[in-house]
């Protein structure tokens, strides 16, 4: 039996944070499957989190020249992925996104429409150049007339397979959320079909051990117990606490449940109480500087349940980083409000000078 203790450790060892690896930023995505980000520098944090020696500029020079991609895949969220496995796990999850599309108030707008005309047209324009949902959503508009269209602009950024294009998510850079097709910015087809075999494996390489519910969980996916069960020959098999059956590599580590998972700066989250730059400072690390950039985005449909509004509703997103003296960041915070609840005040100090 494994413990939890035990599964947790694993993991952490899988997600490379027992310690920080040395690896080329590109190894690292591949291992992980991806990292999420709906936040669009978050993976930067991620990676320094688990490369020694991480520099920004390694991941933001895999963007620019698209090794690296940001693509809606597992659970209908962005992640970061190498173009080859954009490539590979888009054919996995499309339909899951398909099937979240077709049960949104998006699809309902769009009754009586034949949803193949929209798509197509969609995909045209993206492909010619790359396009921000406001503009797609003008010409697509004046295309099909009675619709509303930031449905049409969901049913294209939900189903075409697409690409969220720099400079949106290079780090020292900023940029309108905008998409091009996969095919046309990465110059290759799409896999298909998809091989959800080889994707299982490098799953539990990844995050096992781990049961088919936690595979779905992760993907999205459904019935991926037959999947498992037709690679039960090569795998491990273990059971938890709970006595559910676990999968597994069996030469992936499972560290003893013993060995210390080190924190970067909190050990323990619940620390912080009202502050945590307080909390930060008692453990002797006193952050000096920090970014903040705000921006309006529209929510998608996990954000929108989370926030308890409509998908597509208006928000403000706030993005803050801040950095000890010698310049190493010590956090990264993405919030999300509510547009119709949030109250922004600021209080300006002006000298005696003007």
């Amino acid at each position: 039996m494994l413990t939890s203790r035990a599964l947790g450790r694993a993991l952490l060892a899988r997600q490379l944070l027992l310690e920080r690896r040395s690896m080329p930023v590109e190894a690292a995505l591949e291992h992980l499957v991806g990292l999420q980000a709906q936040a669009p520098l978050a993976p930067y944090v991620g990676l320094w989190s688990r490369l020694a020696g991480f520099d920004a500029s390694e991941l933001a020079d895999a963007i620019v020249d698209r090794r690296a991609v940001r693509v809606s895949l597992m659970r209908s969220t962005i992640h970061l992925v190498t173009a080859d496995d954009a490539l590979r796990l888009r054919p996995f999850v499309q339909p899951v996104l398909e099937r979240v599309f077709m049960g949104s108030s998006f699809a309902r707008d769009l009754a009586g429409l034949e949803l193949t005309e929209v798509l197509a047209a969609g995909r045209s324009l993206l492909a010619a150049e790359p396009q921000t949902r406001a503009a797609l959503g003008l010409i697509l508009a004046a295309r099909f007339p009675g619709f509303p269209p930031d449905a049409l602009v969901y049913a294209n950024t939900f189903i075409v397979p697409l690409v969220h294009v720099p400079p949106r998510g290079v780090w020292g850079a900023s940029g309108p959320a905008a998409w091009t097709t996969i095919e046309t910015w990465l110059g290759r087809p799409l896999d298909e079909p998809a091989d959800a075999h080889a994707i299982a494996l490098r799953y539990l390489a990844a995050f096992g051990p781990a049961t088919a519910a936690d595979m779905r969980a992760w993907s999205g996916v459904a019935r991926m117990q037959p999947v498992l069960d037709a690679l039960r020959p090569q795998l491990a098999t273990f059971r938890d606490a709970a006595g559910r059956e676990l999968f597994d590599l069996p030469d992936a580590p499972r560290p003893d449940p013993g060995v210390p998972a080190p924190a970067r700066f909190l050990p323990d989250p619940h620390e912080v109480a009202d502050s945590l730059y307080a909390a930060l400072r008692q453990r002797g690390f006193s952050p000096r500087r920090a970014l903040q950039r705000l921006h309006a985005v529209l929510l998608s449909p996990e954000q929108a349940k989370l926030l308890n509004v409509p998908p597509g509703s208006a928000a403000l997103y706030i993005e803050r980083r801040s950095f000890l003296d010698n310049g190493e960041a010590v956090e990264f915070t993405a919030s999300y409000y509510r547009g119709d609840a949030y109250d922004f005040v600021a209080e300006l100090s002006i000298g005696a000078g003007g």
